[in-house]
């Protein structure tokens, strides 16, 4: 696997996700989350582990989606677990994320919710 820059405070990971999904780099998008992370998505599912996760945004990535980057919220840290979060650009819900930090001072994602949904009435 390349070298990648690795995420040194929690909100790097926001930016360093857009960067690499709009370079198209799946393997790079995987390389932000621990090895047995859970993502969920797509909507109403998970994806468990890295490897899935890279094979997941191999197909997000190969229609060459464009993602802008968001405001973080302010990151909430205890010790080595952190909760980050973004507001999206259109209103959608939330992100949020809880990260840890790793052995090296970096952090890496163990959870990750995209997309909140507000519920409907």
């Amino acid at each position: 696997m390349p070298e990648y820059e690795k995420a040194m405070r929690p909100e790097d990971i926001t930016r360093l996700f857009v960067e690499r999904s709009n370079a198209g780099d799946a393997a790079g998008v995987a390389a932000l989350y621990e090895e047995d992370a859970v993502l969920a998505y797509p909507p109403g599912d998970q994806t468990v582990g890295r490897e899935a996760i890279r094979a997941l945004w191999e197909k997000v990535l190969a229609n060459r989606p464009h993602f802008e980057p968001e405001q973080p919220l302010p990151t909430l840290v205890s010790g080595d677990i952190a909760l980050t979060s973004t507001p999206p650009k259109d209103g959608s819900g939330a992100r949020a994320q809880v990260v840890r930090r790793q052995p090296d001072g970096s952090w890496l994602r163990l959870l990750d919710q995209p997309e909140f949904v507000p519920p409907s009435r």
